[in-house]
């Protein structure tokens, strides 16, 4: 249980319940947050975390129970009643205008007016980079955000929220696209918020960063709280405990994969228009696990896409199984066998307003039948999604916007498991996600390889890379640094993390 608590709470959260069809997703749910402080929320893809910020800041209205700011009762009926009254969230999946420039995102919905009544473009612009110069983030206020890395314009989230001097900023997977550097800074900027009184409720899968930045953890499951507890007092085996409620010793899954001979050849590749890859060449064999390291900016990302067919390549030749292959569109790449899991599931990944079972054949559609689809084998195979990959839901029926971040991305990959691919390129894939769930994929990455499958998978956490893949290929501004083989010990292997920073840092 929390210390002995004399001063009311910034925010206290009782007996919070939230019901959706079919599904319990808050059962007397509570939380308390002290002024100054940083609490960590934590739990499995599906504990109720989100949701439970949903309900604080007007996103969803609760079935029950009540909320307190500072002692006192409060309802807010919508995001911006939330920001208005001094609490601001950051979303793990980003909303934002992508062709419209930074400061107008920043300032969106109050927009700073002339006398005239036109927007005052000036006085945006000054009082964008004075929250940008007050939290150090280098942004220009005028570029375009869209043409922003996905580290930048979470920066720039967090920055609107200051805007709003927030008292109460929550924080949902905020480092979940960041570098160390970038991570650092984040934690400057949340300790100079918590010294000025600043309550964050900070949402991560990332043990290492909740024991070291955390006041309070409190621990959620399957809707409910399980526990509130000083962070000092806590290790990561007993929060995994907590979260699963069972004892999880082995973080990754045994390896039992056979590395067999070459299914992808790939020489020389590079893409047509910048930012992307130059001259990367490596083979892929198959029943190999390939990691792709890298700093953010290194082209991790721009090399899946140019090897799918989503960018223009602009030189180079790819090979599988010794046949040429060009992949010049997305359409050609699926029918030469390969599958591609982009690092956004929001914005690239889900048809957020769509079925699951929309979700699940919409990449396989040209084999439910013409011009009439097959609606019992639709059915068929989006049942076999959801039962062989543990997707948590209601019914095939369920909008796949309202399933936690870890059960979107089994449906995304259970997507492409249906076209049966033999590559599988994979962004991120456990991005955001629990550990139990995080298992889970591993697993689902591992059976693949052992079908003798080539997957080839871009990670920024260091672990993973170590914990799965069979060799890990890294990435610097642009250009192939260099292979790291692997044994069959797949410890934690601090000279190989240190080679791997090395050569990412190559080209930089």
């Amino acid at each position: 249980m929390m210390p002995e608590h004399q001063e009311p709470y910034l925010l206290e959260m009782t007996d919070i319940e939230k019901s959706f069809p079919g599904v319990k997703a808050l059962d007397h749910a509570k939380l308390q947050l002290r002024a100054g402080t940083v609490h960590a929320l934590m739990g499995e893809n599906g504990a109720g975390k989100s949701t439970l910020m949903k309900c604080l800041f007007g996103i969803y209205t609760r079935d029950g129970g009540t909320i307190t700011m500072n002692g006192k009762p409060v309802t807010f009926i919508s995001p911006r009643d939330a920001l208005d009254n001094g609490v601001a969230m950051v979303h793990q999946e980003l909303n934002q205008v992508l062709r419209r420039n930074v400061m107008e995102n920043v300032w969106l919905g109050r927009f700073p007016t002339t006398k005239l009544g036109t927007v005052d473009t000036r006085r945006m612009y000054a009082d964008t980079k004075a929250v940008f110069d007050r939290l150090e983030i280098d942004v220009d206020p005028k570029q375009i955000i869209g043409e922003l890395s996905v580290s930048k314009r979470q920066m720039v989230e967090i920055g609107k929220a200051v805007s709003y001097d927030a008292k109460i900023l929550v924080l949902d997977e905020p480092t979940s696209s960041l570098t160390e550097d970038e991570v650092e800074h984040l934690f400057r900027i949340m300790n100079r918020l918590t010294a000025e009184g600043v309550g964050i409720i900070y949402i991560s899968h990332k043990m290492d960063e909740i024991l070291r930045i955390s006041d309070d953890v409190t621990i959620m499951r399957d809707g409910q709280w399980i526990d509130t507890k000083p962070a000092k007092e806590l290790t990561k085996a007993e929060i995994i405990r907590l979260m699963v409620g069972r004892e999880m010793n082995n973080q990754f899954p045994p390896k039992n994969n056979q590395i067999g001979e070459v299914l992808l050849d790939v020489r020389n590749l590079s893409g047509r228009y910048e930012p992307t890859c130059h001259d990367v060449t490596f083979q892929l064999h198959r029943g190999e696990v390939l990691g792709v390291a890298g700093l953010v900016g290194s082209r991790r990302t721009e090399l899946l896409n140019t090897l799918f067919g989503y960018f223009t390549k602009g030189g180079g030749e790819v090979a599988m199984e010794g046949k040429q292959i060009s992949n010049s569109t997305t359409a050609e790449a699926r029918k030469n066998g390969f599958a591609l899991i982009t690092e956004e599931r929001r914005a690239t990944g889900i048809f957020g307003e769509n079925s699951i079972l929309f979700n699940s054949i919409i990449a396989n559609v040209d084999n439910y039948g013409k011009p009439l689809l097959n609606n019992r084998k639709m059915v068929k195979d989006t049942d076999w999604v959801i039962d062989s990959i543990k997707v948590k839901t209601p019914s095939r029926k369920t909008l796949i916007k309202s399933l936690s971040g870890g059960n979107q991305q089994k449906v995304i990959i259970g997507r492409w498991l249906l076209t049966q691919p033999d590559v599988l390129l994979l962004d991120e894939p456990t991005r955001g996600i629990d550990v139990g769930a995080k298992y889970e994929i591993y697993q689902l990455i591992l059976n693949l390889a052992e079908e003798g499958k080539g997957v080839m998978m871009v990670s920024s956490e260091m672990p993973e890379l170590l914990g799965i893949c069979d060799r890990i290929l890294v990435m610097s501004n642009g250009r192939l640094a260099g292979i790291v083989e692997r044994g069959r010990d797949f410890g934690d292997i601090p000279g190989e993390q240190e080679t791997i920073m090395a050569l990412a840092a190559k080209y930089v």
